[in-house]
This record gives structure tokens, sequence and C-alpha cells, in this order.
């Protein structure tokens, strides 16, 4: 007979190690916090950085934060916990921000791929292409995307009769909470694979046409434009194919049963596309882009100059 649990059980087995699980975790929460929190503020306060493509590294590192903060303060909480339940409500707001953090992110790197695209294949139309209210439009876009093609996903999931309340995974997916049900769950399969697949291969594939574009308009024009096409480009590449891969991880993780899976395989995967990307974006664009290398550069004096050692 079907119910509904009020309550899931999240994996834990973390043994003797969770006070070393927990130092680490809360080191590379700050981490990420600390990290895109200087990209953040360098962009806010420097008039100089007040540019399209500025505003979307921006909000990438807004992304960011949102995400890692839908999983660390529960997961840091239930390190220390000696209980390990989750409610079903709150299950649901954690998928709900883990999984928009992940469309968000892959939508913002597709829309700074067109605003490279633009800048360097179309440079004389770039200014009446990419306007402020052109940027605020596709910033819109990217938080409503998500919104549209999860809707009916989560309302298939929240609607599911579950018999078992054990979620065998650090966190809640869509995947692990299907896997709690007896009933037949081909339809919400077949939408989360669709909403996987269109998710991650549309904006692949635009990304690379356009770098294809951009390498066509590079290698008929000078090594000069080409080192500066490079400079901007560069950045955004490494971070584009770092996530795809953190979220493939993800995703092939969970078509597998967990206890199939060795654990601590199981866990760098889950843990991979949290953790990587927050910390690796703000580290790729402040070494690689001189002008937010230059302005935390001239944050830096200016503290030294407030408050001399």
């Amino acid at each position: 007979m079907t119910n509904h649990p009020n309550t899931f059980t999240v994996f834990a087995d973390y043994g003797p190690l969770r006070y070393l699980f927990f130092s680490l975790s809360l080191l590379i929460y700050m981490t990420i916090i600390s990290a895109n929190l200087v990209i953040v503020l360098s962009v806010c306060l420097e008039n100089s950085l007040h540019q399209p493509m500025y505003i979307f590294i921006c909000s990438l590192c807004l992304n960011s934060l949102y995400g890692s903060t839908g999983f660390f303060p529960r997961f840091l909480m239930d390190l220390l916990s000696d209980t390990h339940f989750i409610s079903r409500p709150f299950c649901f707001v954690q998928m709900y921000v883990i999984y928009t953090y992940v469309v968000h992110e892959l939508s913002l790197l597709t829309v700074m791929a067109y605003d490279r695209f633009v800048a360097i294949c179309q440079p004389l139309h770039y200014h009446s292409k990419i306007t402020f209210r052109t940027v605020l439009l596709l910033l819109f876009l990217v938080v409503l995307y998500p919104a549209c093609i999860l809707g009916y996903l989560f309302y298939l999931a929240s609607s599911l009769p579950l018999c078992q309340n054990k979620l065998q995974r650090l966190f809640c997916t869509t995947f692990s909470v299907v896997q709690l049900s007896c009933e037949d769950t081909t339809v919400i399969s077949i939408v989360s694979q669709l909403v996987a697949l269109t998710s991650i291969f549309i904006p692949l594939f635009f990304v690379l046409y356009t770098y294809l574009r951009i390498l066509l308009v590079c290698r008929r024009s000078s090594s000069e434009f080409r080192g500066k096409a490079l400079q901007t480009c560069l950045p955004h590449i490494v971070t584009f194919m770092n996530f795809c891969i953190s979220v493939l991880c993800e995703l092939l993780l969970s078509q597998y049963k967990i206890d199939e899976v060795n654990t601590f395989v199981s866990i760098a995967l889950s843990l991979e596309f949290l953790i990587i990307p927050p910390i690796s974006n703000p580290l790729v664009y402040a070494l690689k882009l001189p002008q937010i290398r230059g302005v935390i550069s001239g944050f830096i004096r200016v503290g030294k100059k407030v408050h001399p050692i």
C-alpha cells in the first residue's frame, strides 16, 4: 500500500571522520563565499566594470552563492547530527534550489557565449545589440527559464505516491525520490531525461556553434586580435567545460543504484558540481581577466594603506 512520507532519511555514512568532514566542508563553503563575494563586490563597486561581460560574470558568482547555500548549510548540520531526517517540503525546496542553480549556470554560460560572439564577430554592432536593456532581458530569461522547464517535473515528483523514505544521496534529487515510488514512474523518468538532455545539450551545441564562428573570424584576423579574443574567451571556455563535465558526472551517477557504487566515488561525483565550479569560476576570472585582477589588486592596496601592518 502506498503512502506519502512526511520525512526522508538522507545518506549519512560519515563514520568517525564526521568532524574532519565538517571542518573541510566548512572551509570549502567559506572559500566559495569569500571568492565569489570578492568578484561580486569588485564588479558592483568599480564603475569601469559596469559592462555586459562583467555583469554576466557577477551573475555567475551570485548563482554560485545561491547554489552552494542550497546545499552546504543543511549538509553541515547533517554532519554533526545523529539523526539525518529531512522533511518532504524542505527536500523539494533543496531540489528546487540545486536544480535551478544548475540550469541558471548553463543558461548564463550560454548568454556569455552569445556576448563574446557579438563582441568578436560583430564588433561594430556590439553596443547596439548588447545594451543594458538587453542584458536585463537576458538575465530575466535566465531566471525564468528554469521555472518553465522544471515546473512540470517538480509537479510530477511532488504528487508521486511513495512507499519508502530512505534517500541514498547526500541531498535530494528527483531521481532518488522517484526510486522510492512503488508505482509506474515511466512518465516522470522520460520527463526527467528530456529536461536533463535539453538543459545540457542545447547550451552545449549553441556554445560550440558560437566558438566555431569565433575561431573562423580569428583565423582571418591579426595575431594581436587573436590574443585579445583568446584572453576574453579562455575563461569562459574553461568555466563552461568544467561545469558540463561536473553535471554529466552527477547525471551518470543518478542512473546507477548508489549502493552499487564505491562510497568515496559516489560522494565525490555528487559534490563535484556543487564545489568545483563555485571555487574555480572566481579564480579563473580573477586570474585570466586583467581588468578584474587590477580592481582586486587596487582594493588590496587601499586596504593596506587604511590598515597598515
